[in-house]
């Protein structure tokens, strides 16, 4: 009898001590009782595939090895029934046409005829299938002509990328050539349609995953930076490129030598906890859950140790892993977006100044020394970003920049460098794009150098039935929706936040209160006490007045009071109001704290708001409101807030060349709520206007463009 050729995708995985596939092609073509034979064939090498998982080996011999198993077992089945001489071959596709199979992987196939119907075949291909299944594969099947796979697959991007991934299991290998030459065609898809699908395609993925790797319970396939989206660069390189691995890139261009061995170490890693996540549920699941992260960790050699569970240092790990697959996939995506949709279309370059330009709507550093010779050109960068809507993001060469100088430049001399300190600032004011460059500079691992304290939360998990992101991601969208407060939408949903953002004096102390209240979590002792005292240096670092800095350092150690007095304490009785008006101490104070703490509860976890709690935080706000405005305010404390506004409101004014002498006059007819509510900068322009309107007869008119973009 001969054995069936078997076109599998990695011939160099065949292990006799694994398989005996000479003996089992020997055997399955007769047996009288296939089912029993071929259940038990099923799960004896799994069972050898597992033990070798915990022996440690090679998790691409385990990966590859079980595609082969599943090739010779389908071929060796497909022998057993009547193919007569005709065009019709056994395809891999999707996953399996890559030829990985984890445990409990979808196995795709196609069957793939040509000249013929399926209905020439039904009967057979019926109890072909029906074996299979009979067995208990998990089979995913489809009986198509190579007419049938190219219009439907014109029409399905799904469809079209599995058949691209497609090989020949046993039957005439022209059928699968014929195929991949018709669904790669310009007639199917063009170049940039595929591209433009593929990436309309993963935002769509990444939409139900909340746009970020650090959900608490995260899909380790279809999150950001999950399997899929290494998954789908390789789909736009071989479609666009020919590129049949990922590794092809550094052929092209795209990626370097050490770039492509991290893209490699961080697929094994997350291929090795996929092999184990099913084998220990015993079904196919990509959901890293907390009971299934719990088992995993010490299988991955993990302890409970000081300070930090082994659960812990496992799923850090998986956090630093998808991270860095997700810069790639940015990096790599931005690279071919520039050569599938520009490649054709002649460079627009706009200058913004010596060190940046605009190259076809995306930023660029002029030449590869910029960072090297301006250091702080890179906060510079976010700054830019935030400032200019025109510009659409950063381009892929200066992305690769700032990963291969990052370490080198964000130094204690960068932190401290007054550019530095001052171009930060300027972001936090930016009247739009503050969330999006926070994000894009913690996405490029900028954030966490310029702030290591920042940088020790990222991927920190917080355990616990209410949050669902990482500490550095439940940060990160507390800035997000304290910044969405302030939009007209919001008016309805969150009326007191939405007033109280539109009127606060220096919104950028809100964000960086944000940034720091949960920055201490993870280290042991009370993170707002902690906390507290990291953003007293943070304001020193970055010369911060005085008042300033006691109010965001407040704002962190009081994060958690005002949630804990609406849902804990009984808001009818007029001493918990009277004690909560003592710590809050003035309106300015509340209005920052309430502010934090709605975007804290609804960072936390979006479920958690509900008519209860915004009922409980407004009667909490309008009680100690009113109480504070009928005399119950710190007068010091405002005394202090005036002191330094007018200060800083002064060194605007001083280069204007205004006598003090006036300034002083004007200011003193003003009341202090003036000063508590504006800005230095609004109060400046305010006074220098007034000042310097000479005609009593004629009403001065200032006006302020603003943006809530």
């Amino acid at each position: 009898m001969q054995t069936p050729m078997v076109y599998s995708a990695h011939h160099q995985v065949a292990d006799k001590a694994l398989f005996d596939a000479d003996a089992f092609f020997a055997r399955i073509k007769d047996e009288v009782k296939p089912i029993p034979y071929l259940k038990e064939v099923l799960a004896t090498t799994q069972a050898r595939l597992n033990e070798r998982f915990h022996e440690g080996d090679d998790i691409r011999t385990l990966v590859y090895g079980r595609a082969w198993i599943l090739d010779c077992i389908l071929a060796g089945i497909w022998q057993r029934f009547d193919w007569p001489d005709a065009k019709i071959s056994l395809i891999a596709v999707g996953g399996f046409g890559r030829g990985e199979l984890h445990p409990y992987s979808d196995i795709d196939i196609l069957i793939l005829m040509d000249g013929i119907t399926p209905e020439s075949f039904g009967d057979t291909i019926s109890e072909f299938l029906t074996l299979l299944w009979d067995i208990n594969l998990d089979i995913g099947s489809s009986v198509r002509t190579l007419e049938e796979c190219y219009n439907e697959g014109k029409t399905d991007i799904t469809i079209a990328t599995n058949l691209v991934e497609s090989r020949t299991i046993v039957g005439p290998i022209s059928l699968q050539a014929d195929l991949y030459v018709q669904v790669t065609s310009e007639g199917a898809w063009t170049d940039k349609e595929f591209f433009l699908a593929k990436v309309s395609e993963q935002k769509a993925r990444h939409k139900k995953t909340n746009n970020t790797e650090y959900n608490l319970e995260p899909n380790l396939k279809n999150s950001p930076g999950g399997l899929r989206d290494l998954q789908t660069i390789g789909w736009v390189a071989k479609r666009h490129f020919g590129s049949t691995y990922i590794r092809d890139l550094v052929d092209d261009g795209f990626l370097t030598e050490s770039e492509l061995d991290t893209l490699d170490k961080s697929e094994l890693y997350l291929w090795k906890i996929r092999y184990a996540l099913h084998m220990i549920t015993g079904r196919h699941e990509d959901r890293l859950l907390f009971d299934h992260q719990r088992s995993l960790a010490p299988l991955f050699g993990y302890e409970d140790s000081e300070g930090k569970l082994a659960v812990e240092q496992f799923m850090g790990q998986y956090y630093r892993t998808v991270k860095t697959l997700s810069e790639f996939n940015s990096m790599l995506l931005q690279h071919f977006e520039e050569a599938i949709l520009n490649d054709e279309s002649e460079q627009v370059i706009t200058p913004l100044n010596k060190r940046f330009q605009i190259n076809n709507g995306l930023i660029e550093v002029v030449n590869d020394k910029v960072f090297s010779h301006s250091p702080f050109a890179l906060m510079e960068m976010f700054v830019l970003l935030a400032q200019n809507s025109n510009i659409q993001g950063v381009r892929a060469s200066t992305i690769r920049l700032i990963r291969n100088q990052r370490v080198e430049l964000v130094d204690d001399n960068f932190r401290n460098d007054i550019r530095n300190t001052s171009l930060f600032l300027e972001l936090l004011r930016s009247p739009d794009g503050v969330t999006t460059e926070l994000m894009r500079m913690n996405r490029l691992g900028i954030l966490g150098l310029y702030l290591p304290e920042f940088g020790k939360i990222i991927g920190q998990m917080q355990h616990d039935l209410f949050h669902i992101y990482t500490v550095d991601a439940h940060t990160l969208e507390l800035i997000r929706l304290t910044r969405q407060f302030r939009h007209n939408d919001m008016r309805e949903v969150f009326p007191i936040a939405h007033r109280i953002v539109r009127s606060l004096p220096k919104i950028e102390l809100l964000y960086i209160a944000a940034l720091y209240h949960d920055v201490a979590k993870g280290r042991g002792g009370d993170h707002s006490e902690l906390g507290a005292e990291d953003v007293l240096e943070f304001c020193k670092r970055h010369r911060m007045g005085e008042w300033d800095s006691h109010m965001v350092s407040w704002l962190v150690r009081n994060h958690l009071l005002m949630s804990m007095t609406a849902q804990r304490k009984d808001l009818s009785d007029p001493d918990v109001i009277k004690a909560f008006a003592q710590k809050v101490q003035d309106t300015t104070h509340l209005d920052y704290l309430c502010a934090l703490t709605i975007g804290d509860i609804n960072a936390t976890n979006h479920t958690l708001w509900n008519t209860w709690r915004a009922t409980l935080m407004r009667t909490l706000y309008t009680q100690t409101r009113r109480l504070l405005r009928s005399g119950h305010e710190n007068p010091t404390d405002q005394k202090k807030l005036v002191e330094q506004v007018q200060a800083e409101a002064r060194t605007f004014l001083s280069k204007y060349g205004i006598d003090p002498i006036q300034i002083n006059a004007f200011w003193d007819r003003i009341g202090n709520e003036y000063f508590i509510r504006e800005s230095a900068q609004n109060i400046s322009w305010h006074t220098k206007a007034i000042l310097e309107h000479r005609d009593p007869d004629v009403p001065l008119v200032l006006i302020q463009q603003t943006s809530m973009r």
